[in-house]
């Protein structure tokens, strides 16, 4: 409801300089008022000024907490309300204090997930693509990612929709037009207009499409799996490309058991590293178990590095592996190759092309850089975009604009087939209501709740 006040920590739980609650609605004011001490009494005070005191316990007159209050009133704050925001010293029992005292109060409510945020959409703040976009800007692993949700939290792709939604409401009044008044040739009203305007969009929604799959990977990492036989350097990979010591390195084949997680980022490229379990056929129960994780691994990846060492002969086992993985998005890496070499790359060459395959050292970290721009080829031809590109990197985003430019492409079809103009009417109401629903103008309430449950509580 939003009539209910709300309250919530906002800041990650834990040991901290500061930490922050807060409080959002018609009474957060009052209410906290109610059991803060200081000069200035809080229903008093200026709109965006911040004040010293105390919390009280307003049954015992103790002093709970020192702390900073924060006071931002209508319609000048993030969710359009009056909010509250108290800095509290960043432990967990003087949060746990502070917080269980304002959620005695009668008119303050916990809020739910992402409430601040959906209360910020409702009350016309932002949109929901700006919404959306906050939980990206909160989970980018790398600069590029923030910059590109900052962005669309400033409205950017926004923007883009709303331009595009204009041009087919106009297209919309038109056809009105010429179905209510049909006895006036309104020249602008023909099938070469509607055409027209309907290419206009769908080109709009092409150049957005583009940056679609370079989007994803910027909001979600590319899920990247180590593989290749025991002991080829796969662990000293993940530990030479992350610069700490993740996975233990030992000259015994099968130390690695399980999959190892790590977030690295390259030339701004957020990777996933799963290391592996070295693939091979063993009679080891454990190992085994690790084995067919590593399998289910390269299954789920995104990128697969395969790992041979150049010191030694290619291995049945390694051409097993190669069947298996060689139409997927691979580079091969040819690891030790500070030692004398053995492998035979022209065999390699039957299932790989040059540009897949890097030669390094992982011991003497030689080759690392050609890697890292051999992922940036593969992924975004060797650079990124300009920043002035607006990317679409929401899976919701992607299907919404695909569905629009298909209503638009019936249309067209339907224009060039002759078909009455009150049908073409329907797939081009159907293409502005699919771009309304990106923007939220038509979300269900079910999906509002399904998104803004991925929030925090505090967000």
């Amino acid at each position: 409801m939003l009539s209910d006040t709300i309250a919530a920590i906002s800041t990650a739980v834990g040991e901290g300089g500061i930490a922050v609650i807060r409080v959002s609605g018609p009474d957060s004011i009052a209410e906290v008022g109610h059991l803060f001490r200081s000069r200035i009494p809080l229903n008093e005070a200026d709109s965006h000024t911040v004040h010293y005191g105390f919390i009280i316990d307003p049954e015992t007159s103790e002093k709970l907490e020192e702390v900073l209050v924060t006071i931002m009133r209508a319609p000048r704050s993030f969710t359009t309300e009056d909010i509250v925001e108290i800095s509290t010293h960043g432990g967990v029992i003087s949060v746990k204090r502070v917080m269980d005292l304002l959620l005695q109060q009668s008119k303050i409510r916990l809020a739910e997930p992402g409430e601040f945020t959906k209360r910020a959409f409702l009350n016309g703040r932002i949109d929901l693509s700006q919404a959306e976009a906050v939980i990206d800007l909160i989970r980018s692993k790398s600069d590029r990612a923030f910059s590109v949700a900052l962005k669309q939290v400033g409205g950017q792709l926004s923007g883009k929709i709303k331009e595009m939604r204009h041009t087919l409401v106009e297209t919309l009044a038109h056809i009105e037009v010429n179905i209510d008044y049909p006895e006036h040739d309104v020249e602008s009203m023909t099938t070469g207009f509607i055409k027209d305007r309907c290419s206009q969009v769908v080109d709009q929604i092409e150049r957005l499409l583009k940056t679609a799959n370079e989007g994803k990977i910027l909001r979600e990492g590319i899920t990247t799996a180590i593989v290749g036989r025991p002991n080829v350097g796969k662990s000293s990979l993940m530990n030479a490309l992350t610069r700490e010591n993740k996975a233990i390195v030992t000259d015994i084949p099968g130390t690695t058991r399980d999959v190892i997680e790590e977030y690295v980022t390259i030339n701004n490229i957020p990777l996933k590293l799963l290391d592996t379990a070295g693939i091979r056929e063993t009679l080891d129960v454990v190992e085994k178990i690790g084995v067919e994780r590593s399998k289910a691994a390269v299954d789920e990846a995104d990128l697969i590095l395969f790992v041979l060492n150049g010191a030694e002969p290619l291995h049945e086992d390694e051409r097993v592996l190669i069947e298996s993985i060689r139409h997927r998005q691979v580079l091969v890496l040819i690891n030790k190759v500070d030692l004398p070499q053995q492998l035979d790359r022209n065999a390699l060459r039957t299932y790989f092309a040059e540009d897949q395959m890097v030669e390094l050292s992982v011991k003497t970290h030689d080759g690392l850089q050609r890697l890292e721009e051999a992922i940036t080829n593969l992924f975004f031809g060797g650079k990124l975009e300009s920043g002035d590109l607006t990317y679409v990197s929401n899976v919701r985003h992607i299907a919404l604009l695909k569905k629009a430019k298909q209503s638009l492409l019936d249309a067209y079809e339907a224009a060039d087939s002759g078909i009455p103009i009150d049908i073409m009417q329907i797939d081009v109401r159907l293409a502005w209501e699919q771009l309304g629903e990106v923007i939220g103008d038509s979300a269900p309430d079910a999906l509002l709740d399904q998104i803004f449950s991925q929030f925090c509580l505090g967000k």
